[in-house]
């Protein structure tokens, strides 16, 4: 039988009109994602207007795209004749977020920051205030989402910084943005990190042979919804791999909202194959060739890049917890990150609100914009070990 081919539809050029139109809704309700049931593709993506990654992430206002879109069509789509599963983008009745965001600095500069309040409007940190389990019986999990499904800016919570704002990372002095590497556009789940962890560079893990990369532990969320930067998202683990990051562990939880329409479908790994088809070969093969476009060689995985379950990954995150216990209350040397917060009772970092919110107060409110990137135009093919541009 021949493998089914999953197809994109990609925005080739496209003129961004004045930042205070607001963002055609039809292109989010046109947003669906489709995956082939019983494919042998081992590259199964999802169809979507990329107008709403090349609009959202070349700014954080960038919120109009022209009309005068050229789009690529697939040809052939009705010879296919495997049955095809839709999650269509309709928003799930959620329970409203306690938390809030305030953007900092101008967007697309390196000085743009996501700050976070509470419920009560009060400044707070992402990294250390935000509860990681969201329930009394510890099965759901808060999920900070850095950087949206599709879209480019590498966005990270700043460890260094007073408050850990999210921020875009910068090397060379210019902002990062992830390459689309032939067939993926941009980061192709919502991706985050879990509060309240932190893979201590100090200890060796047993498993994977590796020290952690002193960051907290990242999210990927494959649920059907596209969620907002900063979003606070309850979500709950299905499993984990390990990538290998230059040489240390960077562990990858995997998660699916737990408001999803088809969340009652997924409880463990296996699940994943089952209800979206291809995505975790998408996913591993994603991870091993994203920074070849920068010059650098593939990634490599502990495990052969097999996806650990649901227990294994539930132990991964309350170890990374006890880490974070320890590097909030001092027991530890805290690697260049701020520990300020202003809810571990015990903390020696521990501040009173006045305090956090005169941090936000004094954070940066201007910056020059960069132009847009050529990353989010792009798509890198592979030949071998390297990467041509289109």
């Amino acid at each position: 039988m021949q493998p089914a081919v999953c197809w994109w539809r990609y925005v080739r050029r496209a003129a961004f009109a004045s930042p205070s139109v607001p963002f055609p809704a039809t292109a989010h309700r046109s947003h669906k994602l489709s995956f082939l049931a019983n494919s042998t593709s081992t590259r199964c993506h999802s169809s979507f207007s990329a107008a709403t990654d090349v609009q959202r992430f070349c700014g954080a206002h960038l919120s109009s795209v022209s009309s005068n879109i050229n789009l690529l069509r697939p040809v052939g789509v009705s010879r296919f004749k495997h049955p095809v599963r839709e999650f269509t983008n309709s928003t799930p009745t959620m329970t409203a977020s306690k938390y809030q965001t305030a953007e900092r600095g101008a967007p697309n500069s390196t000085d743009y920051r996501v700050y976070f309040k509470n419920e009560n409007g009060q400044s707070i940190s992402p990294l250390h205030d935000i509860p990681l389990y969201a329930n009394d019986e510890q099965t759901v999990y808060n999920m900070v989402v850095e950087v949206p499904r599709w879209t480019n800016a590498k966005m990270e919570i700043s460890l260094g910084e007073g408050l850990n704002p999210i921020k875009q990372d910068v090397k060379k002095g210019k902002l990062r943005f992830v390459a689309n590497c032939f067939p993926h556009h941009g980061y192709i789940w919502n991706y985050g990190a879990f509060p309240q962890t932190w893979e201590n560079p100090d200890h060796l893990d047993a498993d994977t042979g590796c020290k952690g990369d002193n960051d907290p532990i990242d999210v990927l969320e494959i649920g059907s919804r596209i969620a907002k930067r900063g979003e606070v998202m309850q979500v709950k683990i299905l499993g984990t791999i390990a990538l290998i990051d230059e040489g240390e562990t960077d562990w990858k939880i995997i998660t699916i909202n737990v408001n999803d329409p088809v969340a009652d479908q997924l409880n463990d790994i296996g699940d994943v194959e089952t209800v979206f088809p291809g995505l975790l070969r998408a996913s591993v093969e994603w991870f091993k060739i994203y920074k070849i476009p920068d010059g650098k060689p593939e990634n490599q995985f502990a495990f052969n890049g097999e996806a650990k379950d649901a227990a294994f990954a539930t132990k991964t995150v309350a170890d990374t917890h006890r880490f974070w216990q320890q590097l909030v209350n001092k027991e530890v040397d805290n690697n260049g990150i701020s520990c300020l917060n202003t809810t571990v009772d015990g903390s020696p970092y521990l501040v009173a609100n006045d305090a956090a919110d005169e941090v936000f107060t004094k954070s940066a409110t201007g910056g020059n914009p960069e132009p847009a990137s050529e990353a989010l135009h792009k798509w890198h093919f592979r030949s071998e070990n390297s990467y041509s541009k289109l």
